[in-house]
């Protein structure tokens, strides 16, 4: 058995390899190039000949290095940074760190604690592609928020006429519109057979009436800023446009995959299972699927799955002090799914809607409620996905009042 460390950083990473004994066998230093794994393949080679007998400590999950290193057949354990900073703690009192030293660190805690962690285990190739697709969506969907909150904020200052002429800027005929003509001066120069040509391509199903409405609405006597301060802000007026345009245009084609990944040809068996649960669309039910992954023996139990998603509460005890509280401690792109997995199905699932109101009569607040339902979820899903059935929601009310029949007796 060989224990290798690996402190990863941008450029170049440090290496310690240990043997059964803990003793150094070699340090040394690999640049971010193939070159550079393939020296550090040599040196674990020359000490161990079996890649599955080596083991490797890295304080990240994902990452070209971390390919390349479950591509040699390593078992290779992501350890928490949080988790090695007090190792650290406890064997170097004077607080002093070198990437040498952190790289033997993370040798000598496979050495000692690896029955404490896990190793990295991949999901298949397509829950992989729907995890990075749905991350890249959900931080595209903040993106786009905060971009039309900026829009807002300089059309307020220079273009309100927009307001009453566009209600929702969200469409793609008010952002096309903002893209054209981004200021009051170069909106109100157009015509309504302009307006309704504009409208016409935009594929508008009335566009004589919404163009004469629109023209009235930028020619209406409302506050403006001077000429010289609303031109001076139609450049950020076009840009923030554009932007959005983009990301609508991306945001679309990746849930067009998304759904192929899902329920196309060739789509992912559990697929169908998320896709039947009240409250996922195909964004959501990918979220969800690509940060549980579909490697089953991560979760034994629903409890397994709870603790990782967040949604399993912590209990603090100490003598006669008892605290219980939220889990920080979890992957939070899960926890943010199921949060929202367990809001959408208030509308679309009955048990769902009581369970909630249950929770908010309680005392409890609209976050931990939604906590509490997606805990439940989870219970659901995970038994769901390990007998492959599909969810029923009159089999689950039927379940939950012999569940509450059997309490009472």
């Amino acid at each position: 058995m060989l224990y290798v460390g690996v402190d990863w950083a941008e450029a170049e990473h440090a290496a310690c390899l240990l043997d059964t004994a803990g003793a150094v066998v070699r340090r040394l230093t690999i640049p971010q190039r193939p070159a550079g794994l393939a020296r550090l393949r040599a040196a674990i080679a020359a000490a161990e000949s079996e890649p599955t007998a080596v083991l490797v400590a890295i304080e990240r999950p994902d990452g070209l290095l971390v390919d390349g290193l479950l591509a040699a057949g390593y078992v290779v354990y992501a350890l928490n940074p949080k988790a090695v900073d007090r190792y650290r703690e406890r064997t170097r009192l004077s607080g002093g760190k070198t990437d040498s030293a952190d790289a033997e660190l993370l040798a000598r805690i496979l050495v000692t604690d690896r029955d404490r962690h896990q190793p990295l285990r991949p999901s298949s190739v397509v829950v992989e592609e729907l995890r990075v697709l749905a991350r890249q969506d959900e931080v595209a969907s903040r993106d786009q928020t905060r971009l039309q909150n900026r829009l807002r904020q300089d059309l307020l200052a220079a273009f309100p006429a927009v307001f009453d002429a566009f209600p929702d800027l969200t469409t793609l005929s008010a952002l096309r519109f903002l893209e054209g003509w981004p200021s009051a001066t170069e909106a109100g120069a157009l015509s309504e057979a302009e307006l309704a040509a504009f409208l016409r391509r935009q594929g508008h199903n009335r566009p004589d009436t919404a163009a004469a409405r629109i023209h009235a609405a930028l020619h209406a006597d409302v506050l403006a800023a001077p000429a010289h301060l609303a031109d001076a802000r139609a450049g950020a007026i076009q840009l923030g446009a554009r932007q959005l345009l983009l990301l609508r245009a991306q945001r679309a084609a990746w849930e067009k995959r998304l759904r192929e990944l899902l329920e196309g040809d060739h789509a992912h068996p559990d697929g169908e299972i998320l896709l039947g649960l009240p409250g996922l669309d195909a964004r959501l039910a990918a979220r969800v699927l690509g940060e549980i992954g579909d490697r089953r023996e991560r979760f034994p139990t629903p409890a397994a799955l709870q603790s990782y998603a967040g949604t399993a509460p912590v209990t603090k005890a100490s003598g006669r002090t008892r605290v219980v509280v939220a889990r920080r401690a979890c992957n939070r792109f899960l926890r943010q799914a199921l949060l929202r997995w367990a809001f959408c199905s208030l509308t679309t699932s009955a048990w769902a809607r009581t369970y909630y109101d249950q929770h908010r009569q309680g005392g409890k607040t609209h976050y931990s409620a939604l906590r509490c339902l997606a805990h439940r979820w989870l219970v659901i899903l995970h038994h769901l996905l390990a007998t492959g059935q599909r969810y029923d929601e009159e089999t689950h009310q039927r379940n939950r009042a012999h569940a509450s029949d059997d309490t009472a007796a």
